[in-house]
């Protein structure tokens, strides 16, 4: 038999109708109670899912119905909510914005396959009646989405609370579970800034925050009906882990961890775990060298914000090239890429990089590739098999200067943007870089094939073999995704536990 979850999906109208504030009070809420609470964000998100692992005191996971196929989806959401008291689902967009006129991929897909009710964040400034029409349109679109109730926010004062209340109630039928009053300064809780919010590890939680997050919940969310709305649900299907044998650790994976480099899915860094790999931190700005790695994970961040640091921190550049010119395997994303790039130019200024690949770099004031993309891998690397399809997204403001040249990539785009002329993926010895960023649950064979990858660069170096032999005969991964050891099916389900509540 299943088990009966209490869980609630935060959508909005609109991007910008304060879900990520209201889900964060609620996080705070359900905390000072001392509940187990589960915390998920819809969609490719990094930002929004810093904020509420930080408001939650426990690690949000995304659930991307792209990049993930639904039954993995599900899976994931059932075992890393099994043992908690609630679930909270933060929506991204509008409650129906998908990717097609059918919704695909919208939040309320998402809530239908969850079977999670959904309480609908609505920006009512300068308007009345008129909510309770978009209100009520969100309820007869899809009467198959269980929208049970409504926050209100940037509300005026009290009688634009009662208009608002009252119609909503007398035309949708549904409670308002919240009202939270327009902020006097019209100042955001949390700074924004290109890419979204601020990171938490750059700006912090500090007790301003909390404090102003508590007081919105004590004040404007009626918890006590939102934790019974959030109860009245039908029971998950039942999801067992595998149970195989202990984890055995084959090589040691550093990572990129810092407040220039924070954009890892915890699911990857736990499928680099369950392959076999040790994870070992590294700080971009204060560590001089690598340590004793066998492979490098460079995620994607605000190397932009740091640039500076970055590129004063020259022996750690240094480390990261020789460690490239060894043959060292090193999968980089976005920010990753920037890292390992010539140089970066913001506003006319060089900061010099690790030089890896022979490009330079410059930041733009609009986004030059952002949303899903899909790739088709057509040379070879050691991380993925020639003619596997990949999905993944992107979200960078910054493109090489004249182009990527004669640099040799290994990924066409079939959509998206990437490093532009319709590639992306730029190879060098055992070094991949892409604009693209993967899930591991949607890119199954990545990691068990990154830690093949530095079990065979661990054997080589032991085996004295010459840096430039060992990285020329190592730069196509010649297994199959069949042929490589399904490591990630190896935990216990004890272990499995508690890597998800450790969050990787």
């Amino acid at each position: 038999m299943g088990k009966r979850i209490a869980r609630i999906t935060i959508a909005g109208l609109s991007g910008d109708s304060g879900k990520t504030i209201v889900s964060m009070s609620l996080l705070t809420a359900l905390q000072r109670r001392r509940l187990v609470i589960s915390v998920f964000k819809k969609g490719p998100d990094y930002i929004d899912a810093a904020w509420l692992s930080r408001a939650a005191g426990t690690t949000c996971r995304n659930l991307d119905s792209y990049m993930v196929e639904s039954d993995d989806l599900y899976r994931s959401f059932a075992l890393n909510s099994v043992n908690s008291d609630i679930a909270v689902i933060e929506g991204n967009r509008g409650l129906y914005d998908g990717m097609d006129i059918s919704g695909t991929h919208s939040t309320a897909e998402l809530a239908k396959l969850l079977n999670s009710p959904v309480i609908l964040v609505v920006n009512a400034a300068k308007a009345t009646r008129t909510i309770a029409a978009l209100v009520f349109g969100c309820q007869s679109f899809d009467p198959d989405v269980k929208i049970i109730g409504v926050i209100l926010n940037k509300v005026a004062g009290k009688r634009h609370r009662e208009i608002l209340t009252d119609t909503i109630e007398h035309y949708c039928g549904l409670s308002v579970l919240g009202s939270i009053p327009k902020p006097g300064d019209d100042v955001p809780l949390i700074p924004n800034r290109h890419l979204g919010l601020v990171t938490p590890s750059e700006f912090g939680f500090e007790k301003s925050i909390k404090g102003r997050l508590t007081e919105i919940a004590d004040r404007h969310l009626d918890i006590d009906r939102i934790l019974k709305a959030a109860s009245d649900v039908e029971e998950l299907a039942d999801v067992k882990p595998e149970i195989v044998s202990q984890l055995t650790v084959k090589v040691k994976i550093g990572y990129f961890s810092d407040s220039a480099f924070t954009f890892y899915y915890p699911e990857n860094l736990e499928a680099l775990k369950r392959s076999g790999a040790e994870l070992v931190p590294v700080s971009s700005v204060d560590d001089s060298s690598l340590p004793d790695i066998d492979g490098l994970y460079i995620g994607g961040g605000f190397p932009e914000t740091h640039a500076e640091r970055l590129a004063g921190n020259r022996s750690l550049l240094d480390s990261v090239k020789s460690a490239a010119e060894s043959g060292m395997p090193i999968y980089a994303e976005c920010g990753g890429l920037i890292f390992l790039s010539r140089s970066l130019i913001i506003d006319k200024k060089r900061y010099p990089m690790a030089e890896i690949f022979p490009i330079d770099l410059a930041m733009n004031k609009k986004p030059v590739g952002h949303g899903y993309t899909v790739l088709e891998v057509d040379a070879g690397n050691p991380f993925f098999k020639t003619g596997m399809k990949i999905k993944g997204h992107e979200f960078h403001y910054s493109a090489p200067i004249d182009g990527i040249g004669g640099i040799t990539s290994c990924l066409a785009m079939i959509r998206g943007t990437g490093c532009g002329g319709g590639r992306d993926g730029l190879v060098y010895k055992n070094t991949l870089a892409c604009y693209t960023h993967i899930h591991a649950d949607g890119v199954k064979m990545w990691a068990p094939g990154f830690v093949a990858a530095a079990e065979k660069y661990r054997a080589a170096i032991t085996k004295g073999c010459t840096d430039k032999s060992y990285a020329e005969d190592n730069t196509k991964m010649e297994s199959s995704p069949d042929d490589i050891p399904a490591a990630d099916e190896t935990v216990m389900i004890k272990e499995f536990s508690r890597l998800a509540k450790a969050g990787g």
